[in-house]
């Protein structure tokens, strides 16, 4: 499995609990289909760059997983089919740091 980053953007009009909502689904795809998803970042409306179905704004998140291509394949279907979803777009990324278990430092006396 490979590691990923998608950036997709909502209609502005989306109410928190959709916007939880939607996450939480993409998520479940990618896990269901034994994936991995690292983290979930919202950022929030922000202006767009150029008006998408009459939208000037859009609700940005991150998703951050590892996935194989079937995965890959899916989560492109749903997001093209999703009349919530503005525009999507998933890069090969690198796998997010994350702390170990245990990080204990062993100093050495001179």
């Amino acid at each position: 499995m490979r590691d990923y980053e998608c950036v997709y953007i909502l209609i502005p009009a989306l109410e928190e609990p959709a916007i939880k909502e939607k996450a939480e689904r993409f998520s479940e795809i990618i896990t269901s289909r034994k994936g991995t998803v690292y983290s979930v970042d919202h950022w929030g409306k922000r202006r767009l760059a150029f008006t998408i179905k009459k939208a000037h704004e859009g609700l940005y998140t991150l998703l951050r997983f590892s996935a194989d291509n079937d995965i890959l394949t899916e989560l492109n279907r749903v997001f093209k089919y999703d009349d919530m979803v503005l525009r999507h777009m998933i890069v090969q990324g690198e796998k997010p740091d994350v702390p170990a278990a245990d990080t204990t430092e062993q100093t050495s006396a001179e």
